[in-house]
């Protein structure tokens, strides 16, 4: 099926309208937000919701949220994996509760905290744990680390990875294969080819040829790229990877900020992966900020050479909130009670289930498109064939299309993560929620194709 763009168009400008038409209170206050916040929204990546404007939230609840104008809506976004464990779920609700009155942050160690190093360490396999508000502020802390250990300059990351917002990992490849900045990078402290070397996800000659000056000091990587449409890694790749690193004397993170989503240990242990640093962020608090970076006693006991107790405040690692009372408390019970592995064996056959009604869908209208799954995550990319990398997800993506599929499925009551066709499911998400979705989606194919 090839698309018409002028009937693409004209299907977007019925939507758009009947989406500003049903929302008289998101649009009143989206144009109040206007007068004090830059671009009506919080963050400035909101606009980037296929309406005119973004629902303005009432309230949310496990897999389903309300907005202001009252429509409610399955939501298959989660907060883009923060909120992987459902809305508001209950064990993580009652401990902040309960926290919130003891005290929220005070610069001292909890019990908690200590549990939740100890449950670290039987998911994922790594000795030590430290604390940070975000995975963004984990990654950057390995790094920090792997250079003080390494004394080395460089990272190496792959090509349209995904890292929070890591300046070093705001790179890629142009269509020479030179390295430059992302486009969007807004004002990038330094030219990032200076700190960064990139190649290609899956690519282990290039992945060589990059670590043998031996001037990188650690490779971040997401264990299957995940922000680009899934990329799944090849067999053997991992297990190169990690060869190749320890030939160079690199040290390798695992960012599993969205593979999360493949088990209760991540990537890392579903795939029994071995790095030196992990970083989990996003859902490890049920949606309260929170993230956790682990790292082996090898990586510990180089660290304690490089640090003395003076200084041991200064190095740009850590902050006053970071492994605040609160977090901890939240993390222990979501640990605990929510992101369990009976959770995981509910959650990834629900994602199968939604990956066979997009399939089932593709074939009956002979869509060129492919839907891929790791875990509970799940997407369809405008592509027939699977890619191996990020260039060639990254070419398959199709911004007009894509609004128009976020667009359609919001004004049906289905809310798909806005950065591409994501789909997420929670503990809470049951099998009518992704029956719905799949009607929706094949009703929006079926206007596609005329």
């Amino acid at each position: 099926m090839s698309i018409d763009r002028q009937r693409l168009n004209s299907l977007m400008q019925r939507e758009q309208k009947r989406f500003v038409d049903e929302r008289p209170k998101s649009r009143a206050l989206f144009e109040r937000a206007g007068k004090s916040l830059w671009g009506g929204v919080p963050m400035n990546w909101m606009m980037k919701w296929a309406g005119a404007f973004p629902p303005f939230l009432r309230e949310a609840q496990g897999a389903h949220f309300y907005d202001v104008d009252g429509h409610r809506y399955v939501d298959f976004c989660l907060g883009d994996t923060g909120a992987m464990t459902g809305h508001s779920p209950s064990a993580t609700v009652s401990a902040v509760e309960q926290q919130i009155k003891r005290g929220i942050t005070l610069m001292l160690p909890s019990e908690d905290g200590i549990w939740v190093g100890e449950e670290l360490q039987k998911r994922f396999g790594l000795q030590y744990w430290q604390f940070a508000l975000t995975a963004t502020d984990g990654n950057r802390f390995c790094i920090r680390l792997a250079r003080q250990i390494t004394g080395r300059p460089k990272i190496l990351v792959f090509n349209w990875c995904y890292h929070g917002t890591v300046d070093e990992s705001f790179i890629t490849l142009n269509r020479e294969g030179i390295a430059q900045a992302r486009r969007g990078n807004i004002g990038p402290p330094v030219d990032p080819a200076v700190t960064t070397k990139v190649v290609e996800f899956n690519d282990v000659q290039s992945l060589e040829q990059a670590l043998a000056p031996e001037d990188v000091a650690c490779v971040l990587a997401e264990p299957a790229l995940t922000n680009v449409g899934i990329v799944h890694p090849e067999p053997g790749f991992h297990q190169a990877l990690r060869e190749l690193t320890r030939k160079h004397g690199t040290l390798l993170i695992i960012d599993e900020t969205h593979t999360i989503c493949a088990g209760p240990g991540g990537y890392t242990r579903a795939e029994n992966l071995d790095p030196d640093f992990l970083v989990f962020g996003k859902p490890i608090a049920g949606g309260v900020p929170g993230a956790a970076y682990g790292f082996t006693p090898d990586v510990a006991k180089q660290i304690s050479f490089t640090q003395n107790l003076e200084d041991c405040d200064t190095g740009g690692i850590g902050g006053t909130l970071a492994g605040n009372s609160l977090s901890l408390a939240a993390m222990r019970a979501t640990l605990t009670k929510v992101l369990t592995k009976e959770a995981f064996d509910r959650m990834i056959p629900l994602a199968q289930r939604w990956t066979t009604g997009v399939e089932k869908v593709l074939v009956e209208y002979s869509v060129p498109w492919h839907v891929s799954r790791l875990g509970c995550r799940a997407e369809y990319l405008f592509s027939p064939t699977r890619p191996r990398n990020g260039t060639e997800a990254h070419d398959a993506m199709d911004f007009e299309l894509e609004r128009f599929m976020h667009l359609y499925a919001m004004n049906r009551g289905i809310l798909l993560t806005p950065f591409h066709n994501m789909a997420l499911m929670s503990p809470a998400t049951g099998s009518d929620d992704v029956d719905h979705h799949t009607r929706v989606f094949r009703e929006a194919v079926k206007e596609l194709a005329g």
